[in-house]
């Protein structure tokens, strides 16, 4: 029996992505050796390979206090929301630039709505500041116009969640979408037409042809948002709410907490223990997340 021909190696293309191959080795690989520091009493006069090792004392520090388990549960309560809220409006303003037929109204929009996801969040914070400061904000004057009592942003933990939900689509919803407006754009109009021609509504065009398109593509993107739900944007969390102990109940979170507590004691090894626990709960959680679409949907999973 003949053996199948060997494919030929492809040299233009691997060498189209040997730059990004070295960018990942340097940036996301090297730096792993890192990891070490976790289980050190690290000094920098001795470096990686002369500072002692103290197994997992500094794993300690994060079990040992109390509020660990509240900026846990804010973690992963509000990375959540984020996540689900994020797809949702992502996926109704794909299919809503979708529907426009002008070309320069799309590129205005998506121009529009992209734009924030390049502002950083300390810009982004005092943007926020005017509408929410307690005397002079934009909202509390309005509120005030309105024969209303003005309401203390920074201090009031209650209203946070939802001012943090709100600015995350804000800033990310835009860049979002474009992934699946892509996907739109993959689909074969002779679906549509045939739907047309069969006299379903609009609705019903969007349940049977647009998201059994999108659902592999959200699944996906779930999966990989699965790994990092323990793993807090830090700008988000620090900046917006201006740092206000008065709000730590409902906007501390892993990253903050880990960075307030160590910022005075000047201890690596602790932060390193702390990055290290969050990327190895999410590489669980993400092989978890596989193993339960796999086992519903295989042709949906990510391996």
């Amino acid at each position: 029996m003949r053996s199948a021909p060997k494919k030929p190696i492809q040299w233009e293309l691997n060498l189209l992505a040997f730059p990004a191959l070295i960018l990942v080795f340097i940036f996301a690989y090297v730096p792993m050796f890192g990891v070490v520091m976790a289980f050190q009493d690290y000094d920098y006069q001795l470096g990686f390979f002369g500072s002692p090792f103290v197994g997992f004392t500094n794993f300690e520090f994060l079990f040992t206090t109390g509020a660990i388990w509240k900026v846990t549960a804010n973690t992963l309560f509000l990375n959540a929301v984020f996540i689900l809220a994020g797809m949702a409006g992502s996926v109704v303003l794909a299919l809503l630039m979708y529907e426009l037929t002008n070309k320069k109204a799309i590129k205005t929009y998506q121009t529009i709505l992209v734009f924030p996801n390049f502002m950083s969040w300390i810009i982004a914070a005092y943007m926020f500041y005017t509408f929410l400061n307690p005397r002079y904000g934009m909202l509390n004057q309005a509120l005030t116009g309105l024969g209303l009592e003005p309401v203390k942003w920074y201090s009031d933990p209650s209203v946070w969640p939802v001012i943090l939900t709100v600015t995350s689509l804000w800033k990310g919803v835009g860049m979002g979408s474009l992934l699946y407006y892509a996907v739109l754009m993959g689909i074969e109009r002779d679906y549509f037409e045939a739907a047309a021609i069969d006299g379903a509504t609009k609705w019903q065009t969007i349940k049977k042809i647009t998201l059994p398109f999108l659902i592999p593509t959200m699944t996906i993107l779930l999966i990989l948002s699965v790994g990092g739900i323990v793993r807090a944007d830090f700008g988000l969390f620090y900046f917006m709410p201006q740092d206000s102990k008065a709000l730590y109940p409902v906007t501390d979170v892993i990253d903050t907490y880990v960075f307030r507590a160590l910022r005075n004691m000047n201890e690596p090894g602790m932060a390193a223990a702390a990055g290290f626990l969050q990327s190895t709960v999410g590489f669980f959680l993400v092989l978890g997340a596989n193993a339960f679409v796999r086992k519903i949907a295989p042709e949906n999973s990510l391996f």
